[in-house]
């Protein structure tokens, strides 16, 4: 769970995941549902990436939960790939921060892919069917937006003194 006794202003930790579960849910053309980035997921791997010692798979699988409840996906869609997807940043961080953005947005397209398909196994065994491989476009609009969402993160964080 996020320590908010440990450090200063570590409770700001929480607005960037309050946008993302606002932009996640936030209404676009029908044309371009399939594209949005996974919101959530880019902030999560954020701050795994720079501060793992604060959040813990309890906490990520619960922020999955109200993810599934505002969306009305399957409960349990989200916070399944979460987990596995955090998970897999917890054992990794310490060599993939040290990337380049490129290699990270490679990193990410991975990892976000892994959720897209964790979350398409959930939806399917709810008896509903996703054709060909449109569930895998957010994980490209997430990859191709994340060294943009990775400066305005740090950028965040240093004004905020979160460390």
């Amino acid at each position: 769970m996020i320590d908010l006794l440990r450090g200063h202003n570590r409770w700001m930790l929480l607005l960037p995941i309050l946008l993302g579960l606002l932009l996640s849910v936030y209404p676009l053309p029908l044309e371009l549902r399939w594209w949005r980035p996974a919101w959530v997921l880019l902030i999560v791997i954020y701050w795994l990436f720079t501060a793992p010692e604060d959040f813990s798979l309890t906490f990520v699988f619960g922020l999955g939960l109200v993810q599934d409840l505002i969306t009305g996906s399957p409960l349990g869609q989200h916070s399944l790939g979460l987990v596995i997807v955090s998970y897999i940043c917890l054992q990794s961080y310490q060599r993939v921060r040290n990337y380049a953005r490129w290699q990270q947005a490679l990193w990410v397209f991975v990892l976000v892919g892994i959720s897209q398909v964790i979350g398409n196994w959930v939806y399917s065994m709810s008896g509903l069917t996703v054709s060909g491989m449109q569930f895998l476009y957010p994980a490209l609009t997430s990859a191709l937006l994340w060294p943009l969402m990775f400066r305005i993160l740090e950028i965040f964080r240093t004004a905020n003194r979160i460390s």
